[in-house]
């Protein structure tokens, strides 16, 4: 996030909220948008092909079809535009591009953005005015906007939306993503990303490479590596012969599970490390017992970019040790094996005593973490970027200045889906979760009182196409697509808009990601989850025996 929790909740005129389900994903912001909305009178658009529960307290709830983020965005630019309600002065000073986005955006009338969204013209234009009375806005999204072949586009889009309202570097304003796991964050700040190192360093710099190489003794290539689908892929070819994952569990959360299933057995060596027997984990040939959040000490950084301790409530159980003491493990013991003496640098050996001494090589080597000692972060966590330990944090970014010097506007066009309904397929499928599981229920499954107020997965239908099937609520449905298909109960609701169905992806019984398509966005590779087409027909209980 671009901002911090507590100036969106305090100081935001209006938000408007975009591939989002936020009461459910992302509760505590969620019920702090309520209250705002309710308490202090601020205005909010939600823009989601669902009725979700934040639509209830909407202002304008723009109900687009999925994947046609980019039209909408670019229909309401159009109008700011055209009825000169833009920030002229903000653009001017602060920003680069105009001229080439203007031209873009000008193709997409309310009228065009409507037949390609679905959401009325007149809508879109109300949606436009709102946002330019209203100051300053935050806009919010998550990974309805990002599981997209256009995901980098449609995050382009919200920015150049931003930028164009003068919403940017200021407090109840920004562009603010709300990541998907606790520490997933985090996790990207220390480079679990093939094309940084920690801090967003590029692997591609020749200079960066020799800082860490006079640190560790060894770095891989400037060569940027593969993402997780692309893995899977050269795992199929015998381009990648061991794979080692970890907390991650690919086969209920990667898209087309029967191909994801293929790739991993395709493999000579696989090593999972989990804290449960997870559906991956049953096709490895090592599983290393994890440890749980509970069991551990270290840092988890959240989607306001803020750093946070977390320590241990109990001492890891059986088996169990902690992630990075497995990692130090066995780094050591493939040196030894590789013969790689990094006895001569700073940190090459691998043997730390405490998380604390992790950090302080955190500190030394990401810029971006360079104050944000554990001391300093005992009681309250602190915002990066904060270089020194007399820096306060940086609860916004873009202040004053973008990292670049002048805001940057990326004119974006539309593009369909890669899998649209046709015939054979006539149905839009998209995907997402629920408030009472999370990603693949490796954790949530397991708890009974969660289990048993969401037991099972439902495929959400509305009204007119489950008439036209001949689908009662309650009834067993079959989903394909051209990868699988799954049997779950309908559940018969005009929370999805016609043609359109929604499953979320907590359940092997009837695993939605067998159906997702592995089709990746060319830039940051990420799958689209969010379109599929399928079909959905009854099916008896007699024909299921």
């Amino acid at each position: 996030m671009t901002n911090s929790m507590d100036d969106i909740a305090n100081e935001a005129q209006i938000y408007f909220v975009i591939g989002s389900n936020t009461t459910e994903q992302h509760p505590v912001l969620g019920m702090r948008i309520r209250q705002a909305v309710k308490q202090r009178g601020a205005k909010l658009i939600v823009a989601d092909p669902r009725r979700i529960p934040l639509t209830k307290f909407a202002t304008l709830h723009l109900r687009h079809t999925p994947g046609s983020d980019i039209a909408l965005l670019n229909g309401i630019m159009n109008v700011l535009i055209a009825e000169d309600l833009y920030d002229k002065e903000f653009v001017a000073t602060r920003t680069e591009g105009f001229e080439e986005l203007a031209a873009t955006v000008a193709e997409y009338t309310p009228e065009r953005a409507a037949e390609i969204t679905g959401v009325p013209a007149n809508d879109i234009r109300t949606a436009a005015l709102m946002l330019a009375t209203h100051k300053p806005g935050a806009l919010l999204y998550a990974m309805g906007i990002t599981q997209h072949t256009t995901g980098h586009q449609n995050v382009l889009s919200c920015a150049n939306l931003q930028m164009l309202l003068g919403n940017m570097g200021v407090p109840g304003g920004g562009v603010n993503p709300l990541r998907g796991q606790n520490n997933v964050q985090g996790a990207c700040d220390m480079a679990c990303l093939p094309n940084f190192y920690p801090g967003y360093q590029k692997v591609v710099d020749e200079a960066i490479q020799s800082k860490f190489m006079e640190a560790w003794g060894a770095t891989g290539s400037t060569k940027i590596g593969l993402t997780v689908v692309e893995m899977l892929n050269a795992a199929e070819t015998g381009a990648i012969k061991a794979m080692f994952i970890l907390g991650e569990n690919p086969m209920m959360t990667d898209p087309d599970v029967n191909h994801v299933r293929k790739c991993l057995q395709s493999l000579g060596f696989l090593v999972v490390q989990e804290i449960f027997m997870s559906e991956t984990a049953e096709l490895a040939d090592v599983v290393l017992p994890g440890v749980s959040f509970a069991e551990k000490d270290g840092t988890f950084t959240n989607t306001e970019r803020r750093v946070q301790r977390i320590r241990k409530a109990i001492e890891p159980l059986g088996n169990a040790r902690p992630d990075w003491q497995i990692i130090c493990d066995l780094a050591q013991r493939l040196q030894a094996r590789l013969g790689v003496d990094t006895s001569k640098a700073k940190f090459g050996s691998w043997d730390y005593a405490r998380p604390a001494e992790v950090m302080a090589e955190i500190n030394a080597l990401v810029p971006i973490y360079g104050g944000i000692t554990y001391d300093r972060i005992e009681k309250v966590g602190l915002q990066w970027p904060c270089p020194t330990t007399e820096h306060p944090g940086t609860p916004i970014l873009h202040a004053g200045k973008f990292s670049r010097g002048l805001g940057k506007f990326n004119a974006v066009e539309w593009q369909p889906a890669k899998e649209m309904p046709d015939d054979d397929y006539p149905l839009l499928l998209t995907t997402g979760r629920v408030l009472y599981h999370w990603h693949g229920g490796t954790m949530t499954r397991r708890s009974a009182g969660l289990d048993d107020i969401y037991p099972e997965a439902l495929v959400e239908i509305n009204p007119k196409d489950a008439a036209e099937l001949g689908i009662a609520d309650g009834d067993l449905v079959r989903v394909a697509s051209r990868r699988g298909e799954v049997v779950a109960k309908a559940e018969v609701v005009d929370r999805p808009d016609e043609g359109v169905v929604f499953m979320t992806f907590h359940f092997r019984e009837a695993a939605a990601n067998l159906l997702t398509i592995a089709a990746l966005d060319p830039v940051a590779k990420i799958p689209e989850f969010k379109v599929a087409a399928v079909r959905i027909e009854p099916v008896s209980f007699e024909v299921l025996q």
